[in-house]
């Protein structure tokens, strides 16, 4: 039993903050949605909306 409980307390030690908390996961969230917004404001700019159509036209030719 001496022995389970060590090998327990081993295994905590070792795990320390393998995961992410809640929160992290909250801060990570609301990153990836700015990140998505920035993303999604530069791609709906007219300018590289423009760019964008020019690639795919001279792929397409």
């Amino acid at each position: 039993m001496n022995n389970l409980v060590s090998r327990f307390r081993q295994l905590q030690t070792e795990a320390g903050d393998a995961g992410m908390s809640t929160a992290e996961y909250a801060v990570g969230t609301l990153a990836a949605v700015a990140f998505a917004g920035i993303l999604l404001k530069v791609i709906s700019s007219p300018a590289v909306q423009q760019a964008l159509t020019g690639i795919i036209g001279r792929a397409l030719k």
